[in-house]
């Protein structure tokens, strides 16, 4: 289907600049721009690109300035990259949804599944699990007993959540997540491990999205918690008992050991690794390929492995390529004070 200029104005309650019956049907990237797609500007490295783009329908913030002609119709708008999700979220749920629960699928006599709900091939439900209303079970999914899930929750193809977990409203959880394993538990007698049972569960509360092969390990009792609104990418491993606050964010390959808390509205980059039994203060930000050994404060930038605050780990990287240099320096002016210290002794 396809909107015009003013269309998408009104929505998004922008200003034309430009041809207001333009009409687009689908998106691009400014760079990658054809006739009939929007895109947008939000990040100023791709400024030169909007002169040059084949897009026809621009989205760009109300304070861009045009150095010089521009063939597309801009679209301005308080926040262009906010408007293009918002856009993006209207032409989502115009599109056609999966309902009904499809043949070769298994539901056990005693799950209860809510209205409009999709469970696909060879999906399975166990016994007195619980599916909410509008929520979506893809191919392949298992869901464990006593399991729970929320209202309009998506479980893409292969997810797996064992026996007891909870999963809130609104959650996504992408292909080959696995949600309540046994953590990784053992008590040492000598040289043998002997398995500690993994009594509790994981527990996900409402909006929460969970990347591609994530693992999210059952509690020794009690829950695993992953708060509301928690965004977590592809092959993060969160271990047992560990408590993830609201709005944390963490990008890919973090790994978190046991018992772990993490406040609210924390960022981690990319390869993070976090001790057991840390608490890691609300609204801190941790540089990729971090490692955290102790408790950080509210509030805390770091990075580095070991961790520390990051204008001191960029202070030190600029150093760090002259140790070379500095290590040469060091041995010549040991040298010369032996030197000096032989003349003065010679002269005594």
């Amino acid at each position: 289907m396809a909107y015009t200029a003013k269309q998408i104005a009104d929505y998004l309650h922008g200003e034309v600049i430009g041809n207001q019956d333009v009409s687009v049907s689908t998106f691009s990237k400014i760079e990658e721009g054809k006739p009939g797609t929007i895109s947008f500007l939000a990040n100023p490295k791709y400024t030169p690109h909007i002169y040059t783009t084949e897009a026809d329908i621009v989205l760009v913030n109300n304070d861009f300035v045009a150095d010089k002609p521009i063939k597309a119709t801009l679209i301005k708008v308080n926040n262009a990259y906010a408007a293009l999700a918002s856009l993006m979220e209207l032409v989502n749920n115009n599109t056609p949804k999966k309902s009904g629960i499809e043949s070769m699928s298994f539901v056990s006599e005693t799950a209860k599944t809510g209205e409009n709900v999709y469970v696909g091939a060879f999906a399975y439900i166990g016994d007195k699990a619980v599916v909410g209303d509008n929520s979506k079970i893809y191919p392949h999914a298992y869901i464990g007993d006593n399991v729970h899930i929320g209202n309009n929750t998506i479980l893409y193809p292969g997810v797996r959540i064992y026996h007891d977990c909870e999963v809130g409203d609104n959650c996504i959880i992408h292909s080959g997540a696995v949600i309540g394993a046994d953590g990784f538990g053992y008590s040492k007698e000598e040289s043998v491990y002997n398995k500690i049972p993994q009594l509790g569960n994981v527990l996900i509360k409402d909006n929460v999205e969970i990347g591609a092969n994530t693992t999210i390990d059952r509690s020794v009792m009690g829950s695993t918690v992953i708060h509301s609104g928690v965004k977590l990418d592809n092959l993060i491993q969160i271990a047992h008992n560990c408590e993830i606050g609201e709005n944390t964010a963490m990008a890919a390959q973090v790994g978190i050991a046991g018992s772990t808390k993490i406040g609210d509205n924390c960022v981690l980059g990319g390869q993070v690794g976090i001790g057991g039994h840390i608490t890691i203060g609300k609204n801190s930000q941790v540089g990729a390929q971090s490692g955290i050994i102790s408790n950080t404060k509210e509030g805390s930038e770091v990075m580095g492995s070991p961790a520390f605050p990051v204008k001191n780990f960029f202070k030190s990287s600029i150093i760090v390529p002259k140790l070379p240099d500095m290590y040469r320096q060091l041995n010549a002016l040991e040298k010369e004070i032996a030197e000096l210290k032989k003349k003065l002794e010679s002269v005594d």
